[in-house]
């Protein structure tokens, strides 16, 4: 009896098999014959074999790229940084850990989908979306993120960080978001920059020390010791005012406003100042200097800092300008779409510096204002009487950065480029609160 079972077991069976593929040939027969209506039935009956292998095919491929999807998914849930994912409707498909642990998800759950401004109350972050969507490419902002929580401990736990956003469009109005906590890097800058200021605080007092110790050896000694302590002095000088212009800088960095006495500024008078100050630096290497600018040029700045940037930048040109060469200042006022109902103080000053060097190598461009920063040995050559400078601080690689600072306090902006006609250094200047506009050209 079992195994009279067993055979119609296995009878019934394939029975059934070849009833399946018969419905699955009448199937896809069915679905041919439109295809095949002028066709012979031996080629509808050849299709069908080759369209059954196609859709294995296409099955397999299917589950290959959900295995991909996956793949990739299971990547950016560890990633080191956070990502998320929104549709066209700014919903939140799917964020990994790292996003979550930085925007504080604590209501959202794998799998949900919900409008991220219900879960992340963040202007920056929804504009950006929004510009990237618009827009339809990559966009990068940076900001300072205060994460909102229902609990009232968590609030006061919880702290602000610096979140840099990386978002890229994606099809059908979706956009990805690539997030980094940049709060550890920043309080490490500030860390840096405090050890940095009290150790320029605590080298100000013994190297006020030794210059006095020098002055005294300068009136004791006679040649050539004395020529070595005139060197000594040049490089005491020089440590002291690197001391100050980082102190400057630290200052300048952390409350710049505060730092400024604005008051009316005449450009033609600052510049002959500044240029009576570094002329006999230039007469040494037979270097001219022409000023073009509007007449009677008023700005509103602090003059003590705006001398400190044009001493910089001069004296900078004068190191790296070929001899029988000159510099040039041109000044000009710009304003967009200047009509009768604007004051003139909307209008801008602009403001270029162009030697006759070497130049920038580009890859120096991008990091001309960094602290510290060297760039192609081409520019940094040793030219006679340079211990001379009345500003110690060029070559510390706080100068540019100084420069900077300054010119950013006032409201303004500085870009480095190369000229194109002297191949030298220009620096563009821009500058807010122009005072008059009448058009001369004078030599100093």
């Amino acid at each position: 009896m079992f195994v009279l079972g067993l055979f119609l077991g296995l009878v019934l069976g394939i029975g059934f098999w070849v009833w399946q593929q018969y419905q699955l040939n009448r199937y896809l027969a069915q679905m041919l014959r439109p295809l095949t209506a002028r066709s012979p039935l031996s080629l509808s009956l050849l299709l069908i074999p080759r369209l059954r292998h196609e859709i294995a095919l296409v099955k397999y491929q299917g589950q290959y790229l959900q295995q991909q999807l996956q793949t990739y998914q299971d990547l950016l849930e560890f990633a080191p940084i956070g990502y998320l994912q929104v549709d066209d409707e700014n919903q939140l498909l799917w964020c990994n850990e790292k996003a979550r642990e930085m925007l504080y998800l604590e209501r959202w759950q794998p799998g949900q989908v919900r409008l991220l401004l219900e879960l992340v109350r963040s202007y920056e972050l929804d504009r950006l979306i929004e510009l990237t969507r618009d827009r339809a490419t990559l966009q990068i902002k940076e900001w300072e993120f205060h994460p909102s929580c229902e609990s009232p401990q968590a609030v006061i736990d919880v702290k602000s960080m610096v979140l840099r956003a990386t978002s890229l469009p994606l099809p059908q109005g979706y956009v990805g978001v690539f997030l980094e906590n940049f709060q550890p890097l920043r309080d490490a800058s500030v860390a840096r920059d405090r050890s940095f200021s009290d150790l320029a605080h605590e080298l100000r007092t013994p190297l006020t020390s030794i210059r006095l110790v020098v002055e005294i050896l300068q009136d004791r000694l006679d040649s050539p010791l004395k020529r070595w302590v005139d060197r000594l002095m040049l490089e005491v000088d020089r440590l002291i005012n690197l001391v100050q212009s980082w102190l400057d800088l630290t200052q300048l960095e952390s409350n710049p406003k505060m730092q400024l006495q604005s008051q009316a500024v005449d450009i033609k008078c600052l510049m002959t100042s500044v240029w009576d100050t570094l002329e006999p630096l230039a007469q040494k290497q037979q270097i001219d200097f022409f000023y073009s600018a509007p007449e009677n040029l008023w700005i509103q700045a602090d003059p003590t800092r705006m001398y400190e940037v044009f001493i910089n930048l001069l004296d900078n040109c004068i190191k790296y300008s070929k001899p029988h060469t000159k510099i040039i200042i041109e000044a000009r006022i710009i304003s967009e779409n200047y009509s009768q109902s604007q004051s003139k103080d909307s209008s801008k000053l602009e403001i270029n510096v162009i030697d006759s060097g070497t130049g920038f190598a580009e890859q120096d461009l991008p990091h001309v204002f960094e602290r510290f920063y060297r760039g192609d040995t081409a520019r940094a050559r040793n030219l006679a009487g340079e211990n001379d400078s009345k500003t110690a601080i060029v070559g510390s690689g706080l100068g540019l950065a100084i420069v900077r600072q300054i010119i950013l306090a006032h409201g303004g902006s500085i870009q480095a480029m190369n000229h194109p006609k002297t191949g030298g250094a220009w620096m563009q200047i821009e500058l807010p609160g122009v005072m008059s506009n009448h058009q001369s050209k004078d030599y100093i």
